[in-house]
């Protein structure tokens, strides 16, 4: 399934590149200041092997033309390693946890726009979670510190009312607290780190 949201990804953005031209609009005082938004990411919902059921909504608030603060809240549950990347090992039998975890995650981040639509960003996600084992008993519960850095860039649409933004990014979590010794020994041979896409949409006004 997380193939099949990268692909998804990749199309939309060679898709939009006919829009690029939109980048070109004078930013004045009259830029959109506020936004909303989600990400396709949600598309995993649509995985029967581990459903993550997650949610996540953004919404900003652009200081300037090149400058943005942003909050995310995030909702899921996850029954894999967090450092284990996609490809062949990623949903692979015997590498998951023995149950799994929920979270409860708001982040809040900034963005920075370098020239047209190319932009940097950093954000700081504190991570509530529940521990359940493989009967659906809650066997604890955590912390995780998360710190989130994208490369992308934001195509627009609809005289800037839509936005679309491909990116890579990393995740690095330096503080994990409260988890299980069974999960522990299960993450222990994966790096405190994910490379993962981003392609977060949403509206302006």
């Amino acid at each position: 399934m997380q193939k099949k949201i990268l692909f998804i990804g990749l199309a939309l953005l060679l898709a939009s590149g006919s829009q690029m031209n939109a980048q070109n609009a004078k930013q004045d005082s009259t830029y959109r200041k506020w936004f909303v938004g989600s990400t396709l990411l949600l598309l995993g919902n649509l995985d029967d092997t581990n459903n993550p059921g997650y949610i996540q909504i953004n919404a900003g608030y652009r200081i300037t033309p090149k400058d943005v603060i942003q909050f995310r809240f995030k909702r899921s549950q996850y029954a894999w390693p967090l450092g284990i990347p996609f490809g062949p090992d990623f949903d692979a039998p015997g590498l998951n946890y023995p149950g799994h975890a929920r979270i409860l995650a708001p982040q809040i981040g900034y963005q920075r726009f370098w020239r047209k639509g190319l932009y940097t960003s950093v954000y700081v996600l504190n991570a509530f979670e529940k521990y359940m084992d493989e009967n659906k008993k809650k066997i604890g519960n955590g912390f995780t510190l998360y710190t989130d850095f994208y490369l992308g860039y934001q195509f627009k649409f609809f005289k800037d009312h839509f936005f679309f933004e491909p990116a890579i990014g990393v995740s690095y979590w330096p503080l994990r607290t409260g988890v299980p010794d069974s999960f522990k020994n299960v993450e222990q041979k994966w790096p405190n780190y994910f490379i993962q896409p981003g392609l977060d949409f949403g509206f302006k006004f």
